[in-house]
């Protein structure tokens, strides 16, 4: 393509789509850009949804760049605007309205959709998820008048708001069908220890118990949860936080490939090479994982709209960024780089149970992934070794003074 004069689509103005169009323009494309999204608000920070903005009360998100910032780079905004259809053999968008938009290459960061609880009593006033500032609006007014809420998945959406609601002092039920909190994510040595935080704060917390129905009060609102187990939870507020489902029927329909998500390979090219696929909605082959992986993070995002800017430029490169990931409970950040992967063996610094402390993950032997608690410098450490060819072995990590600050300074 002509990076001066090709038209470069791009669907969905989350994260990774914003991130794409300034990277381009960065990047040195001269052309047209356009960026479709169906909400008609302008792009925002979604993180401190369940995090500042229901947890603590904070302001409303921040836009992720102010309105001046599209036309001052030419970038065509087009909000309020869901993209219908795609026709490869033409390469144009169909607009819902009807209208056509062609493209020299087309980026889908269309992202995912909150999984929805299919079962009896579903559609009762009082059960929320968590997708956009809207859900974090009512969360937030509803929250102020609960009694009684429960939690429907132990997750860090779940566990974030659980944490939103232990700070108002409202009991709080957290139910998940898991061995224990954020399970597919942590160790459990730092699984256990947020579990702690929790129950410690008044929360009650029951794994192997899934989701059976939802019952009413008698008035079209949600009365209680009732799990796999038969046992009822009283409830006049329900945060159903099951995870998500990438958005892939826009592209399903254009007959590319899926594979838990739209399928892409190591330069974020999907099985048409004129189509990109970047962020929640995208999987692809890792680097830092045994195959092809999908991530729903914001890290994720922006590192892989960088990339593909890249590629659509001629200038492909492998995508190899380090996975990062964040969350708040309780008072504790929890920073985890890499990924974690459920035969690992661990190494811990520093003390799990209060302290500040990190959990090193290794798998046959190679560190894959650290959890940490109260320690930055750790954190930064873990993606700078990560990223790098020397890793620590177990048996290094486990000697007596090991840091891992000290190891990436070494390691250069």
């Amino acid at each position: 393509m002509d990076a001066a004069t090709g038209r470069i689509v791009i669907v969905g103005a989350g994260h990774a789509g914003v991130e794409a169009a300034e990277a381009l323009r960065r990047e040195g494309h001269e052309g047209a850009i356009v960026l479709v999204d169906a909400a008609p608000d302008l792009p925002y920070q979604r993180p401190p949804l369940s995090k500042e903005y229901v947890a603590q009360a904070g302001p409303a998100p921040l836009p992720l760049r102010g309105p001046s910032f599209y036309s001052e780079r030419r970038i065509e905004l087009r909000l309020g605007e869901a993209a219908a259809r795609i026709d490869r053999a033409r390469r144009e968008v169909e607009l819902e309205g009807g209208e056509r938009i062609g493209y020299d290459a087309l980026v889908l960061a269309v992202g995912a959709h909150g999984r929805v609880a299919a079962c009896e009593g579903a559609d009762l006033d009082g059960i929320i998820g968590l997708r956009t500032v809207r859900d974090a609006e009512v969360m937030r007014e509803r929250l102020e008048r609960a009694q009684r809420v429960v939690v429907v998945g132990a997750g860090f959406i779940g566990l974030e708001f659980a944490s939103a609601a232990e700070d108002r002092g409202v009991p709080t039920t957290v139910i998940d069908f898991a061995a224990r909190p954020m399970q597919r994510v942590l160790s459990p040595a730092m699984s256990a220890r947020f579990g702690r935080l929790h129950t410690d704060r008044g929360a009650t917390l029951v794994f192997g118990e899934g989701l059976e129905r939802f019952e009413s009060d008698g008035q079209d609102r949600v009365g209680a949860v009732v799990g796999t187990s038969g046992t009822r939870y009283p409830a006049d507020l329900v945060v159903v936080g099951l995870g998500v489902v990438p958005a892939v029927a826009l592209a399903e329909h254009a007959g590319l490939r899926i594979d838990n998500g739209i399928a892409v390979d190591e330069t974020l090219r999907s099985s048409d090479p004129a189509i990109f696929a970047i962020g929640d909605c995208a999987s692809y082959p890792s680097a830092h994982w045994p195959g092809r992986i999908r991530l729903e993070a914001v890290q994720n995002a922006t590192d892989q709209a960088r990339t593909v800017a890249r590629s659509i430029l001629g200038r492909d490169e492998p995508y190899t960024a380090v996975p990062w990931f964040w969350t708040v409970q309780a008072g504790e950040k929890l920073q985890i780089a890499g990924i974690a992967r459920p035969d690992m063996g661990t190494v811990v610094l520093g003390d799990p149970s209060t302290g500040r402390c990190s959990v090193l993950g290794f798998s046959d032997g190679t560190l894959v992934c650290v959890e940490s608690v109260q320690a930055p410098a750790d954190h930064m450490a873990a993606r700078r070794i990560l990223a790098g060819r020397r890793r620590p072995t177990i048996e290094e990590a486990s000697a007596e003074g090991f840091s891992l600050k000290a190891f990436a300074a070494a390691a250069g």
